[in-house]
């Protein structure tokens, strides 16, 4: 697997999933804020689309961070996230 990357930075991140065509989205039925999602392609029945202003709002106060990849090991483009604790 290729190398990945965190951070917190909201501008990256919103850059970085838009230019994947990816959309913020949360966990239908979710409690206490919701349970954060990249939902990619044609939306998934389980997650909710959320406004970059309320996933951002959530983000911040669960303390987490964006881990990321920007390539895969054979060189495309990937799509690979996780949400972790910020430490």
């Amino acid at each position: 697997m290729s190398a990945s990357q965190t951070t917190t930075d909201h501008g990256k991140i919103r850059d970085w999933v838009k230019a994947r065509n990816g959309r913020p989205a949360r966990v239908k039925g979710a409690k206490k804020g919701g349970i954060l999602r990249i939902d990619f392609g044609k939306p998934e029945e389980t997650l909710e689309e959320i406004s970059w202003e309320e996933f951002f709002r959530i983000f911040d106060e669960n303390d987490l961070a964006f881990l990321y990849q920007e390539k895969t090991e054979s060189g495309d483009t990937s799509r690979f996230t996780k949400f972790v604790n910020r430490q």
